[in-house]
């Protein structure tokens, strides 16, 4: 069996994994703020509050590609430094709005915040999967998703106990924020003194990796990439589903008289995000024995079988099917990922940068899941992330019928 990173690249391994934690506790708190932001502001609808994901997910889009420019001229350790930078910066104007207590201003601080995890995430996930075989390269980025996991359950839990206590105030969330921007500016400081090895492609291109060559002409040819496009929209498709179920699921629990704000926060936390956590480590095992093509088609299954359970709306079985979902969908993200990127060689790096505008899903999935709650019923919303899940579904099927 190859190892999942070779030894040489073991120390930047660890280093970078560290990462992940950082922006998925970034991204889990999100949930918590979509509530709170429906309880502390009158009159705010599920449509209005979905706003934080809009703006934070619309970063993605608009910063993606010069994150991808910048990693191409300058390296990964460069993209990483950037996007701690502006991670802090952008966490630490989260006291300020406090203070005034404006919604506008917080979603400004939500964009820069992920203007930074463009960056990180843009250098990362592509370095973890060229740390060692190809082969084992989902299987890699499976194990340093881990920590994203872990990260993710961290957010709504110390975000939910904080928010949803009695007593808690609106300044109370600035305090996450300025924690998270202190530790952000403090992993940045020790990747200014690391340095980080640059991957060098064996299947070079001199036509596409020469210091000349055309931003239009690379991205022809990863346009020309059907397994490439297909790719991307499935990614696209799993960021919608994945995002909207996450942004609404204190909604349908709180909202169907299941538990109060703050158990579905812990809920989110232990139930769906720790069982997200727990799919990626034994995921990452799995495919280390089984293609990662069969696992992806296998979970797209489940993914979609579970949401449409949460439709049809049948009591607790929708609710224990919604906590599966997360078991599911967990390998989705660096699967995906690391099989749109298999072959680009030096291409590598432009094609990351356009997987990382996916993201934008986030701000598209959960605006349309909350104008359909609103117009009917949080059950019938659901109907969004199934589309999605159904697309990766496609994807899933395409890769191992290519792979056969």
């Amino acid at each position: 069996m190859k190892p999942l990173v070779k030894r040489q690249y073991i120390l930047p391994f660890v280093l970078i994994t560290s990462l992940f934690f950082l922006w998925g506790a970034a991204h889990s708190i999100l949930d918590v703020l979509n509530k709170h932001f429906q309880t502390v502001i009158p009159g705010m609808n599920h449509a209005h509050s979905s706003m934080v994901q809009v703006m934070f997910y619309l970063g993605y889009f608009v910063m993606a590609i010069p994150a991808g420019i910048l990693i191409d001229r300058r390296g990964y350790r460069t993209g990483v430094v950037t996007g701690l930078l502006l991670y802090g910066f952008g966490a630490l104007l989260f006291w300020p709005g406090a203070q005034v207590m404006s919604f506008n201003f917080f979603l400004v601080s939500l964009f820069i915040i992920a203007c930074g995890l463009v960056f990180l995430e843009t250098a990362a996930n592509p370095y973890v999967t060229e740390l060692g075989d190809h082969e084992t390269a989902p299987s890699r980025l499976n194990l340093a998703q881990s920590f994203n996991g872990l990260g993710c359950v961290c957010g709504p839990l110390f975000g939910g106990l904080l928010l949803f206590s009695d007593g808690g105030g609106n300044e109370r969330i600035a305090l996450p924020y300025v924690v998270m921007a202190v530790v952000a500016l403090l992993v940045a400081v020790v990747f200014t003194r690391v340095k980080l090895p640059e991957i060098v492609h064996a299947d070079t291109d001199a036509d596409a990796g020469a210091p000349g060559a055309a931003q239009g002409h690379v991205l022809t040819r990863l346009f020309n990439n059907k397994a490439f496009m297909f790719g991307l929209f499935a990614l696209f498709s799993y960021e919608v589903s994945e995002i909207s179920i996450n942004s609404f699921f204190i909604n349908y629990v709180a909202d169907g008289g299941w538990m109060t704000p703050r158990d579905a926060s812990i809920a989110l936390s232990f139930g769906g995000l720790g069982l997200f956590m727990l799919g990626r480590v034994v995921g990452s095992i799995v495919m280390q024995h089984v293609g990662s093509e069969r696992v992806l088609r296998l979970c797209a299954i489940g993914t979609f079988a579970t949401t449409f359970a949460v439709v049809l709306n049948l009591g607790m079985l929708s609710m224990a099917a919604l906590v599966l979902v997360y078991v599911f969908e967990s390998i989705m993200f660096p699967t995906i990922f690391a099989l749109s990127l298999r072959g680009l060689g030096p291409l590598t790096k432009r094609a990351s940068s356009l997987l990382m505008m996916t993201p934008v899903g986030g701000a598209v999935g959960p605006l349309l899941m909350g104008l359909v709650a609103d117009a009917s019923t949080m059950s019938v919303a659901f109907i969004v992330p199934l589309v999605g899940f159904a697309n990766v579904a496609a994807f899933a099927f395409a890769r191992s019928k290519h792979t056969c």
